[in-house]
């Protein structure tokens, strides 16, 4: 039975592709990387059912997450609620099973199409909500270098006519500069991801060209860590480690609920196989921050502005 009209939305909702999605969602990258046995597997097609039970109506995947494994999930989980749910994909990335890093560059005009095209097939679906254009010009993660430079521009033209024949409804940009969300506006962009937490707000103007457009921001690493990247972990940090202690909440709820309160358009995707962690970011959801823990949560930060990146 369709219920989606009782269920809860984790945070509130903001507007995604034009239908209002929860603010907090879910990504598909942890549960990937843990769910290749068939006992792993089973149990995550029950966590991403409990998670649309609870409200989350967003899921953030990709082809590329386990060489279409996230997709497949998604698919034998979700695929009879179909109208119900908001899925975002990534286009600008292929899979190279079995390297050191399991993905390569695939950012040509045609490569975006056939990731288009491999992402509708592995969700049986005739369409995707968004599709995030992840850009390479810098670091952390690949870089593009030799054929694989391609003007933003051309993969714009791309992404819209995509749009145009119904295969996706919004476009997304990931890993981009706020020069570039400047040049795709004219193309109607739904939402930006990038890195952005509370020790690493480099991207601060983003955010801000962002909100000033209602259009949703989506920060990768929301908690910093991030694996292959390195990052300082919120999570770690003296200041919201006592915030956590004082609200009888987790330092992970506190630095999902700083992003939530600092900026009314951001929306969450964090990840996990677990379903007390689960439950644990959707409360970060009902957390208030009043103006003065605010004030101490936004002295907090690591990296204002980061030499490796051009966030201009």
């Amino acid at each position: 039975m369709n219920d989606s009209s009782t269920r809860p939305r984790p945070a509130g909702i903001f507007t995604l592709a034009g239908r209002p999605a929860a603010r907090v969602g879910y990504g598909m990258g942890q549960l990937t990387r843990k769910s290749e046995s068939a006992e792993n597997y089973t149990g995550a097609i029950a966590l991403l059912r409990h998670a649309l039970d609870l409200g989350i109506n967003h899921f953030d995947t990709a082809q590329f997450y386990g060489n279409g494994l996230a997709n497949r999930l998604l698919r034998d989980a979700l695929g009879g609620h179909r109208e119900e749910i908001l899925i975002a994909t990534k286009a600008g990335a292929a899979p190279v099973p079995g390297a050191p890093i399991p993905l390569t560059a695939a950012q040509k005009p045609h490569e975006l199409r056939a990731a288009i095209e491999a992402n509708l097939a592995t969700l049986e679906t005739d369409w995707i909500d968004v599709v995030n254009l992840r850009r390479m010009d810098y670091r952390p993660g690949l870089i593009a270098d030799g054929d694989q430079i391609v003007p933003f521009e051309d993969q714009l033209a791309e992404m819209i006519t995509l749009r145009d024949e119904g295969k996706i409804l919004g476009i997304g940009l990931s890993h981009i500069t706020a020069e570039q969300l400047r040049v795709a506006l004219p193309a109607g962009i739904t939402c930006v991801q990038n890195i952005y937490n509370m020790l690493d707000r480099s991207f601060e103007p983003l955010l801000d060209e962002s909100r000033e457009r209602n259009i949703a921001w989506v920060p990768y690493f929301p908690l910093g860590g991030g694996g292959y990247a390195g990052l300082p972990k919120v999570t770690d940090d003296p200041t919201v480690q006592d915030v956590a202690e004082r609200l009888d909440a987790t330092a992970t709820q506190v630095g999902l609920a700083w992003q939530l309160t600092h900026a009314p358009n951001t929306m969450l995707i964090p990840g996990t196989s677990s379903i007390e962690h689960l439950k644990e970011n959707i409360a970060a959801g009902d957390i208030t921050l009043d103006h003065d823990t605010m004030r101490t949560l936004d002295r907090v930060t690591s990296s204002q502005n980061d030499p490796t990146r051009n966030p201009v």
